[in-house]
């Protein structure tokens, strides 16, 4: 017992003591001599039993290791043994602790506070993720090693989007390909400024989510898909509708047709596929959302994201360079008329 007191007072001399650099050894073999006890546990008022057990292997591997020492984050360890927290549940010991990154991390902490999570949070829903419910606390690495970490994460809470994704065009070669290209939760929701799908203009800049991965001509060029498909879509009523919305700042429901109408959200599949909903046989179903009672045919009037060419739609393409033609040759002739009429009137007097 006496050993064991002046165990404690040691370790609290040091931590009292002269000032160290950030994530010192001392500090950490320190707060280990009684952390690395896998047996060391809290049982908490609530009944739940806390691991107060720390692997220094995986702390040292962590993005923190050899960076930060343990009083960094637990600034308010000042002696030891130190008294016990009056937290009655693991998650009141997750909030008190949530605004420790802030200090290190506050540009990123300041977007989080536009984030549906942080909403959630102001209005008293303690299951809304911190800091630490997607990075982790002390086994903290780089979020995206690997990429899949991304939305595995996410997946704690929206296990259901989780699955539909891992069906998708994006999630089958996220996860089995491994492939790097293609867009995970972060991409089009973003990290710590999450937004809602159901806030104002969300809607109406979800094209623009789109055109990020389908206007880079480096990226589609390696799987052969067309960059075309956002400049043809402005081009078309569709389009040119939700860009005048846009403009205007006109909110309200389905405006128009946008990406996500047409291909889905989560559970975007491969055009070629048969439960794709813009496939051929399945687009008309899609149109008759908007247009109920739109015949089966009703759908071979869009060029699918295909500009008009001899090969592609010939008719249109002739019928394009026709009236290309024709409009400006009736537009000079108008010009011509005027002019040679004013000309008479002045040569006449």
């Amino acid at each position: 017992m006496l050993h064991l007191f002046l165990l404690f007072f040691l370790l609290a001399a040091d931590i009292q003591g002269s000032p160290r650099s950030a994530g010192s050894a001392q500090d950490l073999d320190t707060c280990l001599a009684c952390h690395s006890d896998g047996n060391l546990s809290v049982v908490l008022p609530d009944g739940e039993t806390r691991s107060l057990f720390i692997d220094r292997s995986v702390f040292e591997r962590s993005v923190h290791g050899g960076k930060l020492g343990c009083v960094d984050c637990h600034s308010d360890v000042t002696e030891v043994p130190h008294p016990s927290r009056p937290f009655k549940t693991r998650r009141e010991f997750t909030v008190a602790y949530s605004e420790q990154c802030k200090r290190c991390h506050f540009a990123n902490y300041s977007k989080t506070l536009d984030s549906v999570h942080q909403a959630a949070v102001a209005r008293g829903d303690t299951t809304a993720p911190l800091c630490a419910d997607c990075h982790g606390s002390h086994d903290i690495t780089p979020s995206s090693q690997p990429r899949a970490r991304i939305s595995q994460t996410c997946a704690k809470c929206h296990a259901g989007v989780q699955a539909t994704y891992a069906k998708s065009v994006h999630g089958k070669a996220l996860f089995d390909e491994k492939n790097a290209d293609v867009p995970v939760c972060t991409n089009c929701h973003h990290a710590h400024d999450i937004g809602g799908p159901r806030e104002p203009g969300w809607r109406l800049t979800s094209p623009e989510i789109c055109a990020n991965c389908h206007t880079n001509e480096r990226m589609m060029k390696k799987y052969g898909i067309s960059t075309s498909v956002m400049s043809t879509y402005l081009a078309d009523f569709h389009g040119m509708t939700a860009s005048l919305h846009r403009s205007e700042r006109i909110e309200g429901g389905a405006v128009t047709a946008l990406c996500i109408d047409c291909h889905g959200v989560h559970d975007i599949m491969k055009i070629g596929d048969k439960a794709s909903p813009v496939m051929q046989a399945n687009l008309v179903k899609v149109c008759q959302r908007c247009h109920p009672g739109a015949p089966p045919n009703f759908s071979a009037a869009w060029l699918s994201h295909y500009e008009p060419s001899w090969k592609k739609a010939p008719l249109v393409y002739g019928v394009k360079v026709f009236y290309a033609v024709l409009i400006p040759f009736m537009i000079g002739g108008l010009l011509l008329q005027i002019l040679l009429h004013q000309w008479r009137v002045v040569v006449n007097r």
